[in-house]
């Protein structure tokens, strides 16, 4: 388990060692990248802030500036670094763990009534909201299911809420489950994977617009290697592994 910590921790600080030299940072990477969801909103607040300032009020043209400058922000799309771990569940999502319980995946995805171990991860307006595949192996059925938008951090977000759900199947037999969960204020999930697509973990595949929440369902025989509270890094945090200890991983930079 130390192993495990450590490797995480060292890839960790080594993605990140350079965010730490100025607070400025994460503001000049997150205008290096956005997701091209964000392209049309980006646009039109600066349209907007444009026509104010030359023809209606430099007062509202600068609020949309505001505006637009934050939208840059909540899509930015950072390069991470992901743990090359066959037996490891990477976090598909920036967020706080809310909660990890035992729960039987979604029936529509046909994956048995038994109860795996789901972890739940709440993404805040100010995480990246950019998902990523939490381990490598091939994707055979997904299913949109729509819903309400309900609070995402509310446990009843997981049956009612408008969600994307995925199945994986991995290489050694054993099927992880995703699933993308619109929020209070998200109203559109984005899911660009397809059935039969093959991926690797941290692989870009989607996201949620301003607010929500993602279910991981575990395989069978993997274990929780983070806590309730515990903020988590798509495509970096290992949120689970199987009970073997892990040498120290290699690193796979998108």
């Amino acid at each position: 388990m130390s192993k495990i910590m450590h490797a995480q921790q060292t890839v960790h600080l080594g993605l990140h060692h350079m965010e730490r030299l100025s607070p400025m940072d994460p503001f000049r990477s997150a205008f290096n990248r956005v997701h091209r969801e964000g392209i049309p909103f980006v646009l039109i607040a600066f349209g907007l802030a444009a026509l104010f300032m030359i023809f209606l009020s430099e007062t509202l043209g600068w609020i949309f500036i505001v505006l637009g400058l934050y939208i840059v922000y909540f899509f930015r799309d950072p390069v991470r670094m992901t743990p090359l771990l066959p037996d490891a569940l990477i976090s598909p999502a920036d967020g706080v763990v809310s909660k990890i319980d035992e729960a039987a995946p979604p029936a529509d995805l046909e994956m048995g009534d038994g109860p795996l171990t789901r972890i739940s991860i709440f993404l805040s307006v100010l995480n990246v909201h950019v998902n990523r595949v939490p381990c490598e192996g091939s994707i055979s059925k997904l299913v949109y299911v729509p819903g309400k938008f309900i609070n995402a951090s509310l446990d009843k977000a997981s049956e009612d809420n408008e969600r994307q759900l995925v199945r994986l199947d991995r290489a050694d037999g054993r099927s992880v489950a995703f699933v993308q969960i619109a929020g209070l204020i998200a109203r559109r999930i984005v899911c660009s994977l397809d059935v039969g697509q093959n991926v690797v973990a941290g692989e870009r595949f989607g996201i949620i617009r301003f607010g929500s929440r993602m279910d991981v369902y575990c395989p069978k025989g993997m274990e929780p290697v983070i806590a309730v509270g515990q903020t988590v890094v798509g495509g970096e945090t290992i949120l689970a592994t199987d009970d073997a200890v892990n040498p120290r991983p290699d690193g796979r930079a998108d």
